[in-house]
Order: C-alpha cells, then sequence, then structure tokens
C-alpha cells in the first residue's frame, strides 16, 4: 500500500482511481468469512401452510456461538441466499407451502429437518367443534375442551407422532401448556382476582342484609300493577353488578308483592330476567366486565393495537342497541299498561281473577343458592351501597391515579373530554378493578363487624361463599383463554378475514353477522359467557383484518371493532333470552315461581322483536357510519309504535296498601 501511494504520487488522476478498485477487489478475495462447522436453526413449534414465519440461523464453530457482524452465505433449500448476520445470527423469512425437508448449508455444516405443514383451513376446525359440541350437548365446558384437544392432537399428529401418541401428548398440552401459559398471563390473574372479589361482595352485602335494605326501600312506592312492575324495573336497575344476584333477589322479593298486586307470574319472570344479564352487561362495574375487558385485551394484544381495553368497552356501549332497547322496551310495556302475544292471556288472567300462576314452576324451592341475610338485623340499604358505591369511585379513582399524566391535564389545546379520555386509555384497568372489588369487599366485612350484623367467621364464609358462585365463570374463562391461545397459534383470525375478503363481505355488514351468530351460539348452548368465549377470540382479530383488507383507515376500522365488540355481548344476551336452557332464564323462572316453559314462551316474542329491531335499525346503519345518537331515537320510537299497535291494554286493578 505503502509502494502504491508512493508511486500515486507521479500518476495521472485516471490510473490512482484504477489502481484503487484493484487494491479493494484484491483485498475482497482474501477476505475469509468466519469459519462454521456447525448451525443452529430455530423452527416454528407450529408449522401452518402459506404462513410466513421467521426462521433463526446461528452460526457455530467448535461448539461456541460465533460472534460476527456481517453478509454470510448460505444455501436454503438450494437457493443460494446472502444473509445479514448480527452478533452470529440471523433471521430469515420463509413460507412452508408443502411437505418437504427444510436445509440449511454454509460452508460444511449442515442443517436438515422435515417438515408436514398444518393445511391453513383446519385452524378453523377447534372453534367450530366447540360449537358444535355445545350445540349437541348443551354444555360449554366439554365444549370447550374438545375444541382444544382437537387442536393440540393435529399439531403432535403433524409433528410425525403416532394417532395415539398424539391423542395423549395433546391431552397433555392442553394442561402444561395452553392452561398453563393463558394462566400465566398478568391480565388473566387480574380478572380471576378481581371476579373473585366481586363475588365475595356480593355474598357478604347479601347476608348482611344491605341488598335487601335497597329492595324495602323501592317497595314502598309499589300500590298497584304498574307500581309494582315499575318498582321491579327498578330494582333490576338497582342490583346491576352481577345478573345471578339481581334474579334471585328480585324475584325472591317481588313476587309476595306482585302476587298481591295481581301480576301474573310469566310476567314478574320477565322483568327480572330481562334487567338482569342486559344491565350487568352494560354497566361498569359488574361480575361481567372482568370477562369482557379480558377477551378485549386479548383482541388488541393480538392485533397490536395501542389501545385500552376499557376505552375500547366504553366505545363499545354506543352500539350495544339490543341491552339498551331491551330495558327501554320493559319500562315502555309497563307505562303504557300493554303487552301482546301469549304475555297478554297471563296478565289479562291474573288482573280479572288474581290467578297468577297456572302451573307450578317445575323447579323446588330448595334448588336456589344463595346467601339469606340475617333475620336477626333490620336491613339497612347503606350496607350495600356503601361498598358499591366504594367498587364505582375506587374504579374511577383507580384509572385516573394509574392513567395520570399531568403534562396532558396542563395541555390548553385539549378538551376535557380528550384529557379524560387519553387518561383512561393510559390507565391500568386491571389495577383499578383490583383496587375497587378489594376495597368494596372489606368495607362490606367492615361494615358487618361495626354494626354486630356478622361476626368474623361468618364474614370469612361468606367471602368463601362468593368465591365459589364465580367458580365457574373462571373455569369458563381458562378454557376460553386457552382456546384463543390456540386459534392464534393455528392462524384462525386469518384463515377467517381471507375467506370474508373473498367472499366480498363489506366490513360494515360484520357487527350485524356477528350479532346474530352470536344469538345462536347462546340460544344453542344457553350461556352467554360461554358464547362470548367462543365467539371473541374468532371475530375480534377477523373482523380488523377484514377491514384492513378492505382499505379502512384505522379510524374507520376501529369503529367496526367497537361495534363488533358490543354485538356479541348483544347477541349473546338476546340468544340467553331466548333459550330454555339458559342458566339465567332458568333461575328468573325459579326466583318468579313462574313455570319455565310458560315464561320462555312469554318472553320470546318481546326478545325477538327487540332483537328484530336492534339489529335492522341499529346495528346494520352503524356498520356503515350512521351515528348512534340517529339511530337510538329511531329504534325507540319503532319499539313504541310496535306497543301501541299490536299491544292490548290490561285491566288495571288498583290494591290499596
Amino acid at each position: 500500500l505503502i509502494i502504491l501511494l508512493s508511486l500515486s504520487l507521479c500518476m495521472t488522476k485516471r490510473i490512482k482511481i484504477l489502481l484503487l478498485l484493484l487494491f479493494v477487489t484484491v483485498n475482497g478475495l482474501f477476505a475469509v468469512n468466519p469459519p462454521v462447522d456447525s448451525l443452529y436453526v430455530n423452527m416454528p413449534e407450529i408449522i401452518m401452510k402459506n404462513i410466513e414465519y421467521d426462521v433463526d440461523i446461528m452460526l457455530f464453530n467448535g461448539g461456541k456461538p460465533v460472534d460476527y457482524d456481517g453478509d454470510v452465505s448460505v444455501i436454503i433449500n438450494g437457493n443460494d441466499l446472502v444473509l445479514p448476520f448480527e452478533r452470529g445470527l440471523a433471521t430469515y423469512t420463509y413460507v412452508f407451502r408443502e411437505n418437504r425437508t427444510f436445509t440449511v448449508n454454509c460452508q460444511s455444516a449442515v442443517y436438515e429437518q422435515s417438515t408436514k405443514p398444518i393445511p391453513l383451513w383446519f385452524s378453523i376446525i377447534p372453534p367450530l367443534l366447540a360449537i358444535l359440541f355445545a350445540l349437541i350437548f348443551k354444555e360449554v365446558f366439554s365444549a370447550l375442551f374438545i375444541g382444544i384437544l382437537s387442536g393440540t392432537f393435529v399439531i403432535y399428529f403433524y409433528k410425525g407422532v403416532g394417532v395415539f401418541t398424539a391423542i395423549f401428548q395433546g391431552i397433555f398440552a392442553i394442561i402444561d401448556e395452553y392452561v398453563l401459559y393463558a394462566l400465566f398471563e398478568r391480565g388473566h390473574l387480574a380478572i380471576i382476582i378481581f371476579s373473585m372479589l366481586i363475588g365475595a361482595t356480593v355474598s357478604v352485602i347479601t347476608r348482611n342484609g344491605g341488598m335487601q335494605g335497597i329492595v324495602n326501600y323501592i317497595m314502598r312506592f309499589a300500590r298497584t300493577a304498574k307500581s309494582g312492575q315499575m318498582a321491579t324495573w327498578l330494582m333490576g336497575l338497582s342490583i346491576f353488578f352481577d345478573d345471578y344476584a339481581n334474579t334471585l333477589v328480585v324475584g325472591n322479593t317481588m313476587r309476595p308483592i306482585t302476587d298481591k298486586l295481581r301480576i301474573s307470574r310469566a310476567k314478574l319472570a320477565y322483568i327480572v330476567d330481562s334487567t338482569a344479564a342486559p344491565i350487568a352487561s352494560i354497566a361498569f362495574v359488574t361480575t361481567w366486565i372482568g370477562a369482557e375487558l379480558s377477551y378485549i385485551s386479548d383482541g388488541i394484544s393480538t392485533l397490536g393495537l395501542e389501545t385500552n381495553p376499557y376505552q375500547v368497552f366504553f366505545h363499545s356501549l354506543q352500539y350495544a342497541f339490543y341491552p339498551f332497547l331491551t330495558l327501554f322496551f320493559v319500562f315502555m310495556l309497563i307505562k303504557s299498561g300493554r303487552d301482546y302475544g301469549p304475555m297478554f292471556k297471563f296478565e289479562k288472567e291474573a288482573r280479572l281473577s288474581g290467578i297468577v300462576k297456572t302451573e307450578e314452576s317445575g323447579i323446588t324451592e330448595s334448588e336456589l343458592v344463595g346467601p339469606e341475610p340475617d333475620c336477626k338485623h333490620k336491613p339497612r340499604a347503606f350496607n350495600a351501597l356503601i361498598p358499591i358505591a366504594v367498587i364505582i369511585f375506587g374504579t374511577i379513582a383507580g384509572l385516573l391515579y394509574t392513567g395520570w399524566d399531568s403534562t396532558i391535564w396542563q395541555n390548553q389545546d385539549l378538551g376535557f373530554a380528550s384529557k379524560l379520555s387519553h387518561t383512561i386509555g393510559q390507565a391500568d384497568s386491571y389495577k383499578a378493578l383490583m383496587w375497587s372489588s378489594l376495597g368494596g369487599m372489606l368495607v362490606a366485612v367492615i361494615l358487618s363487624l361495626v354494626q354486630k350484623i356478622l361476626n368474623l367467621k361468618q364474614s370469612a364464609d361468606s367471602m368463601i361463599r362468593g368465591f365459589k358462585t364465580m367458580l365457574t365463570a373462571i373455569i369458563i374463562l381458562t378454557l376460553a383463554w386457552a382456546l384463543a391461545l390456540l386459534t392464534e397459534h393455528l392462524h384462525t383470525a386469518g384463515f377467517i378475514s381471507n375467506i370474508l375478503c373473498e367472499a366480498a363481505v363489506h366490513p360494515g355488514f360484520l357487527p350485524a353477522i356477528t350479532f346474530i351468530v352470536s344469538a345462536l351460539v347462546a340460544f344453542s348452548t344457553g350461556t352467554s359467557w360461554g358464547t362470548m368465549a367462543i365467539m371473541y377470540p374468532l371475530i375480534l382479530p377477523a373482523t380488523w383484518l377484514v377491514c384492513m383488507e378492505y382499505g379502512m383507515d384505522n379510524t374507520q376500522a376501529m369503529s367496526i371493532f367497537n361495534n363488533v365488540v358490543s354485538t356479541v355481548i348483544a347477541g349473546s344476551v338476546l340468544g340467553d333470552h331466548c333459550s330454555p336452557i339458559s342458566d339465567t332464564t332458568i333461575l328468573s323462572s325459579l326466583a318468579s315461581s313462574c313455570n319455565h316453559i310458560q315464561h320462555v314462551r312469554t318472553q320470546m316474542p318481546y326478545a325477538l322483536t327487540v332483537g328484530a329491531v336492534a339489529v335492522v335499525f341499529g346495528t346494520i346503519p352503524a356498520g356503515f357510519g350512521i351515528p348512534a345518537f340517529i339511530s337510538f331515537p329511531i329504534t325507540i320510537v319503532l319499539l313504541f309504535l310496535i306497543i301501541r299497535i299490536f299491544g292490548k291494554e290490561t285491566h288495571e286493578q288498583i290494591v290499596s296498601k
């Protein structure tokens, strides 16, 4: 190099350039790539056909990783490639399209592995099997288990093991992989803790007479059949935090009053059933909110969306047409004094003859499970109101505390709504829910101990009983989380979105389709929780991908996404109301001592009326951008006209106190 530089002093500019290029070329020829004698290739655990995967390739020499930065020549499946390595590691994106041996060559090192990709169409089988088994056997636990097992079996079968081995490994994988990893998620554990604490709080405030005190206060205003029904409706709204507690408390408490006021048991069961789930599904602090936030959180984390599950839930309420319209519809029926369909027959008979039921309920009182209030002490409403207030305002305070950003609130260019939305969006909703529910439970226990309504052992027993009431929900949630993780591994959302895109389904119709499918699943399974567990992991990722394929921007796609979030819940509640095997429908019949089939027959026409109006004049227009503040008044007016046209007046039987 020194000689060349010395000679260059007396050379022309062109000769200098040629000599420099010659030097660089010769230097490259003599440069040697790092020695490699073995390779480590990190292959995906589950390989789906026609899906892109990242394959990590690591260089080794003498049993030690090669620390090298730069380009290295490799041969992958016979193709010569130059991959950029960083610290001896490179990532290569590959699509597995057929059964073949995946090979990587680098110098003398060779890596080979036989691959058998799973057909992408199979990704829909596990959730479909879960739905099918739920329809056939009317039971959601075994349905979710079979759905997960079908997926784990095929995963191991395509890894090359035998049928029987794949079955056993699939069964073990349900527990040691999918259920375990589902419970490792911090948000999932937070939901379980929150649900248990809410269940314990409900149990304590029921046993200390707090809820009975609320009921007694409302009952003072019930003097006529109309006011008795209105008191039942208001009571249903007041016990918003749990649909089971709502059904059992309101039905059992109001039944003696409604009997005296000549209100049929069928109408009582309808009012009880049609306020319990709708109000619990849309309220901010309920036993439902934990599961709802969990499913929403899984959906947005799968898609990588930068938003908060509580924020999504809040924005989805504007599309919750069926729950809101059901509550309005019950109110309008009571206010107008009209009924139609089978309900009119029972109401007319009750008013004229005082016969409030025609048959026994078919369910014994001993089947009712719920903590009885302490009869030695006078029921006081504040024993329930204070813990509930702690939960509500504690949640709000927790959201503000965990999401507070002083720079946002000092920004004069932002309005109050924008600041609040940003704060809630940045908040840790799981912490807020756990803090508030723990505070509510402790306050309920302290109130019971201070007034000597319950001793410490009775309080502990009530809390444990409350924990037990949430066990069913927790098992469903855990299996649902496991199924959601499985569908993520199998790329089910991608398969569904591809089908919807190829079928040219406009994203605006997705909320209506979701509403109808959710209603059918809930009707067949009898559980809105099970329906949400099956539908949310499938439909949320698919909805977003379809919107993106259709060319929507984030704002438009988020509107459809929020709409779909609400329609899963709304469809689940509608299916629950129409299903004779629904747990809340059965409890409503039980608590009201109404014949179960009679309750289903009289409630179904009302539920289907509201459902049809909600989806045709609410959900579909909202999917195409019609604002909710336009759709809601239209749907309410339509329901009012239906009552006026088809409803017949029942004779009001005035009864003194």
